[in-house]
C-alpha cells in the first residue's frame, strides 16, 4: 500500500490516506462550536489537524485512521483540515512502517527466534526462568520500543534488540567457547524486559513517556526485583540466581548510567559489551542513513560526536556484477 507522505503535501492539496493519532481533544471555538484539535502523524513527522465536526468523538491516541483533508497553513505551519474521517479496519490492510519507525524484522519471527533459543538451552533453571519473564511481559512485546528517543526507539524494537543480541552473544560464544552460552543467552532475554514497565507505549511502538516507576526506579532495578520473584516461582536458587540478578545489574557497567556494580564475570562482561555494541551501530546506522555518501552527520550527543558516511561503500560479493572475463568489475574506488 503506497500514499503520499504529509510531509510532500503541497499546501491546498488534498490529501487522502491513513495516519498515526498522536493526540486528540474535542475543544471549543471563540463561537461556541465545537471541533476536534490533533496531532497525526506518518514516517515523515507530526502534524496539527482540525476537524470542524463537533459531533466527531475524539479517536484515541495510537490508533490509526483514515482521513480526507487539505493542507493548509496556520501560524507558518502547516494544518491539516479534515472534512472526512473514520477508523482503519483490517481489511484496509495499513502497514505500520508507513506510520511509524518499525523493526526490520515481523515480530512474530523475532520472537520466534528467541523462544527458539530458549528451546535450545540445556539448562533447565534458566529454560525456565527466561520462559517465565517472557510469558509475564505478554503481547506488549509484539509492538513495544526499547526506548523513548535513541536506540531501538521504533516499533518492537525490544524484540529487535534483543534478537539482534541473541546472535551477537552466540558468535562471541564461538570466539570465547569457556563462556556459558545458557547463561548469557538468559541476560540477553532478561536484562531490558522491564522497559515493558519503564516506558509508557501505546500498540503504535510510540513511546509517549516514562512511567512513574520508570522515573523513581528505573529498568533495571524493576527487573533485578521481577527476576527475583520468577526465580522464586520457577525454583530457581542460590549462585545461579545470584549471578542472573548481577547481569542485570551490572548491564550498564557504570553508576552514572544506572548501575551499582560493574560487571563481576564473563558473561556479565559481555553482556554489558554487546548490549553498548548493538546500542551504538543501531545509533551510527540511523544517523549515516540521513547523510550523503563522503559526509558528516551533525554532532550525535549520545555518541558525543560527528559521523563519517565513507564515500565509496564496500562491493558486496553477492551483488558485484562479473566483467566480460569474469573479474569484478572496477567500482572507481583506488
Amino acid at each position: 500500500m503506497q500514499q503520499l507522505q504529509l510531509a510532500k503535501v503541497l499546501k491546498n492539496q488534498i490529501f487522502e490516506g491513513f495516519v498515526l493519532v498522536r493526540a486528540s481533544e474535542q475543544r471549543t471555538s471563540s463561537n461556541g462550536g465545537k471541533f476536534l484539535d490533533m496531532t497525526v502523524c506518518d514516517l515523515s513527522g507530526d502534524f496539527n489537524a482540525k476537524m470542524w465536526d463537533g459531533t466527531v468523538q475524539p479517536p484515541a491516541p495510537g490508533t490509526v485512521v483514515k482521513i480526507r483533508a487539505m493542507m493548509q497553513e496556520y501560524n507558518n505551519h502547516p494544518q491539516l483540515r479534515v472534512d472526512k474521517m473514520r477508523p482503519a479496519v483490517e481489511k484496509d490492510q495499513v502497514e505500520m512502517a508507513m506510520l511509524v519507525p518499525c523493526a526490520p524484522t515481523p515480530a512474530e519471527e523475532m520472537l520466534a527466534a528467541i523462544n527458539a533459543r530458549i528451546d535450545a538451552m540445556q539448562d533447565e533453571d534458566l529454560k525456565k526462568v527466561t520462559r517465565l519473564r517472557l510469558k509475564e511481559c505478554g503481547p506488549k512485546l509484539m509492538y513495544y520500543p526499547a526506548a523513548t528517543k535513541l536506540h531501538h526507539a521504533e516499533r518492537a524494537g525490544l524484540l529487535h534488540h534483543t534478537s539482534t543480541m541473541l546472535q551477537l552473544a552466540e558468535a562471541v560464544c564461538q570466539v570465547y567457547p569457556t563462556l556459558d552460552g545458557d547463561l548469557l543467552a538468559a541476560g540477553v532475554i532478561l536484562h531490558d524486559l522491564c522497559k515493558t514497565d519503564e516506558i509508557r507505549a501505546d500498540e503504535s511502538g510510540v513511546a509517549a513517556d516514562y512511567t512513574r516507576e520508570g522515573q523513581l526506579l528505573g529498568h533495571i532495578v524493576m527487573g533485578v526485583s521481577a527476576l527475583a520473584k520468577a526465580c522464586d516461582e520457577a525454583g530457581v536458587k542460590g549462585e545461579k540466581k545470584l549471578m542472573l540478578q548481577h547481569m542485570l545489574l551490572a548491564h550498564h557497567d557504570l553508576p552514572e548510567y544506572g548501575s551499582p556494580k560493574p560487571p563481576m564475570f564473563p558473561e556479565a562482561e559481555v553482556l554489558h559489551v554487546i548490549d553498548l555494541l548493538d546500542a551504538r551501530m543501531f545509533e551510527m546506522n540511523r544517523a549515516l542513513d540521513g547523510v550523503n555518501p563522503g559526509s558528516f552527520t551533525e554532532r550525535i550527543w549520545s555518541l558525543e560526536r560527528r559521523l563519517y558516511r565513507r564515500a565509496h561503500p564496500p562491493v558486496r560479493q553477492e551483488n558485484a556484477e562479473d566483467g566480460a572475463d569474469g573479474a569484478p568489475q572496477d567500482n572507481g574506488e583506488e
